[in-house]
């Protein structure tokens, strides 16, 4: 696996490492070692996926309040996603910036976010379809979310007039 940092302090974008031949490739999707050598955390104790039907589909920005925050390792496994994610970790010298990436069956990216930050995507294909790897289970009274289009951060979404869930519609602003 290649690892490379991104803009926002601990947090990467992974790319396979592919072995070759006629037949087509191998690679590395996953390796707890590699993680650690990183200093990333790489207990993973459940992976969900999730499918959009349509282009423009927004899902976020989620996160999980303390001490059920996770880390992820979110690859998009058919069509393609925009995804971003904001640095909501007071004192970190990245705290309220944003990074968004395209992540592909076609590109095989993996994006490593930490605990500590709001993530979510954009479906840039019908028919996505979305793998997370995470460090804690999921705990519905922890679960908080923020508006997706909050000026706090102004992430530029690739596609206007996303596709939300009830829940999305209605997320509150960041509040320091």
């Amino acid at each position: 696996m290649i690892f490379t940092e991104t803009p926002l302090a601990g947090a990467y974008v992974i790319a396979l490492e592919p072995r070759e031949d006629e037949r087509g490739f191998f690679a590395r999707a996953f390796c707890k070692n590699e993680l650690a050598e990183h200093g990333l955390a790489n207990e993973i104790v459940q992976a969900n996926l999730s499918f959009n039907h349509r282009r423009g589909t927004l899902r976020g920005m989620h996160m999980q309040a303390p001490p059920h925050g996770e880390d992820k390792l979110v690859r998009c496994i058919a069509g393609a996603i925009w995804d971003a994610i904001v640095d909501l970790r007071p004192g970190s010298p990245t705290h309220l910036k944003w990074f968004g990436v395209e992540l592909s069956a076609a590109n095989r990216l993996m994006l490593y976010v930490p605990k500590g930050f709001a993530h979510g995507y954009q479906s840039l294909t019908d028919g996505s379809e979305v793998m997370y790897m995470v460090t804690q289970f999921y705990t519905p009274g922890a679960e908080r979310g923020l508006r997706w289009n909050d000026p706090a951060f102004g992430i530029p979404w690739p596609v206007g007039d996303p596709i939300l869930s009830p829940k999305d519609a209605v997320a509150p602003d960041f509040t320091p």
